[in-house]
């Protein structure tokens, strides 16, 4: 995909923006524009998921834009690069939210949204659709946190049910130690066992241990296997398991990427199976996917993926609720909050949106195998 030179542009235009104090107006609102912040790893380990996440995002925000806006105004979208450090992503929500943003919009990674809520606790604020799982950021002590995808327990119960299905309840777990994986074992851990699943034992896959971590689990003489990862340690991890003579189902978490994993394992990931929270990117039938793929021809940028098209459709939905509010009241943070909390049932090119009296707008957990040919498939 055709990121850098976008990326480029994005970070010079955020530099511009929070250094010349381009932003004085009250939540980030004029006549011609809305602005938005957000902060997100546009390098480092995160940045395969969270580059396309922010890139689909780009795509919707451009398209309106190039219609006229809302109502006149244009959506400016400031995007900042945390290298997925938590600190730095902290710093960056005070750097925005000083200078007057409507929201925070579409940050990566749940220990980076943990480190930045105190920022926006004690506000009128937002922080829409970040691209984070962990159950806590969707619970009674994150009431500004609007999330589009469901959290870990969900994913959990999925894979739980689908290996009962297939008689192989009995599981080990191979995780990553990095906050996120640690977020989604926690989920795991408390979710698995009562949606049917016996968890038989667990470890680490630290740099330089993934052959004993793996020894020590397959000594377990488990059924089924799941490795929380991002895709890189999740295929070495998988493939010491498939050359170790384990064949039973493999599953992955949302955070693994189905579509980075098959990349990296091509026909050795066939019969492991990965979490997928919005529809499949290149199918034909779903209206979103499909403005997806058009936009996507259009730039000349490749292919769709689910992480393009969480951005895209988060990107929708946000649009959406700012449609809602009438063209005589200039938007704000209350007008904005009403009018997401009073999104029920909205169809998002055939996804399912559902914010009325809760803070999680779908549920939807899908599950997606990489087969012989390291294709994904439904």
């Amino acid at each position: 995909m055709k990121f850098a030179g976008t990326l480029a542009r994005t970070v010079m235009v955020a530099a511009l923006a929070l250094g010349g104090g381009a932003l004085h107006a009250q939540d980030g609102v004029t006549k011609t524009s809305i602005t938005i912040g957000q902060s997100v790893a546009l390098t480092g380990p995160g940045s395969p998921l969270a580059v396309p996440f922010h890139q689909g995002a780009k795509m919707y925000f451009d398209r309106v834009n190039a219609a006229g806006g809302i109502n006149g105004r244009k959506i400016e979208l400031i995007t900042l690069d945390d290298r997925g450090n938590p600190t730095q992503t902290a710093a960056h929500a005070k750097q925005l939210m000083d200078q007057g943003v409507l929201a925070l919009f579409g940050f990566y990674g749940s220990p980076q949204v943990v480190a930045a809520y105190p920022v926006i606790k004690d506000t009128d604020a937002l922080l829409f659709a970040p691209m984070a799982a962990a159950d806590e950021l969707r619970g009674a002590l994150y009431p500004n946190v609007y999330s589009l995808r469901p959290g870990y327990a969900e994913e959990a119960s999925a894979i739980a049910k689908h290996a009962e299905t297939l008689g192989a309840r009995k599981f080990a777990v191979l995780h990553g130690t990095d906050g996120e994986s640690l977020a989604a074992l926690d989920a795991a851990e408390r979710t698995m066992t009562s949606a049917g699943a016996n968890l038989l034992a667990k470890a680490p896959l630290a740099s330089g241990s993934v052959a004993g971590s793996v020894d020590k689990v397959m000594a377990a003489r488990p059924e089924s296997m799941l490795v929380i990862s991002d895709a890189a340690g999740a295929g070495t991890a998988i493939r010491d398991l498939r050359a170790k003579g384990f064949r039973g189902p493999i599953y992955g978490f949302s955070n693994t990427g189905e579509g980075l994993l098959a990349e990296q394992l091509g026909p050795a990931g066939a019969g492991v199976v990965v979490v997928r929270v919005v529809p499949k990117s290149d199918n034909a039938k779903m209206a979103v996917a499909r403005e997806l793929q058009a936009d996507l021809a259009q730039a000349k940028m490749g292919k769709p993926n689910v992480y393009l098209l969480e951005g895209y459709i988060a990107a929708r939905v946000f649009t959406e609720a700012l449609r809602r509010i009438p063209a005589k009241d200039a938007p704000n943070r209350a007008r904005l909050k009403k009018s997401i909390d009073a999104l029920d049932d909205l169809s998002v090119g055939g996804f399912r949106v559902h914010f009325t009296e809760e803070r999680v707008g779908s549920k939807l957990v899908e599950l997606s195998l990489i087969d012989s040919q390291g294709r994904v498939r439904e």
